[in-house]
C-alpha cells in the first residue's frame, strides 16, 4: 500500500510530460440501426464513439456529408452531443427525398477515424396517394 502514492505521482508526471500517452483512436461503441419512419415524424440515428481526445462525429448519407444545425441553425437535422443524428421531422416529398438513404457516422481524432455500420432510413407512407 505504501507504494501507491508514489505510483500515482509517477503516473501524473508521465501524463503531464507526455500528454499523448493515454490518447486512443476513435471506436464506435453504439452503431445506428435501420429505421422506417413516417413523413413528418421525428427520428434518431444513434452513434456513440469513444476515444481520446474525444472524437468529432460527422454523418454521411449515400456518401455525401450531412449538414446539421452545426452548419445551418435552421436545419431540421441536429447533431446531438452524444454524436447521434436527430431529425426534428422527416422531410419527404414526391420529387425531393432529402432524408431517405443509407447513413454512416464517422468519428475522428488526430489518431484516426472509425466508421459505423450502414443504417438505412426509409420513409413509409400512411395513406395511399400521399
Amino acid at each position: 500500500p505504501r507504494e501507491l502514492p508514489h505510483l500515482h505521482l509517477h503516473r501524473l508526471l508521465s501524463l503531464s510530460s507526455r500528454p499523448r500517452l493515454e490518447d486512443a483512436p476513435p471506436r464506435i461503441v453504439e452503431h445506428p440501426s435501420d429505421l422506417i419512419v413516417s413523413k413528418g415524424e421525428p427520428a434518431t440515428l444513434n452513434c456513440k464513439a469513444e476515444g481520446r481526445p474525444t472524437p468529432m462525429v460527422e454523418w454521411y448519407k449515400d456518401g455525401e456529408r450531412v449538414e446539421t444545425d452545426r452548419e445551418d441553425p435552421r436545419s431540421h437535422r441536429m447533431l446531438l452531443p452524444s454524436g447521434s443524428l436527430f431529425f426534428l421531422r422527416i422531410v419527404h416529398g414526391r420529387r425531393s427525398k432529402p432524408d431517405e438513404g443509407i447513413y454512416v457516422c464517422v468519428a475522428r481524432n488526430y489518431l484516426g477515424e472509425a466508421v459505423s455500420r450502414n443504417a438505412s432510413l426509409e420513409v413509409k407512407f400512411l395513406t395511399p396517394g400521399e
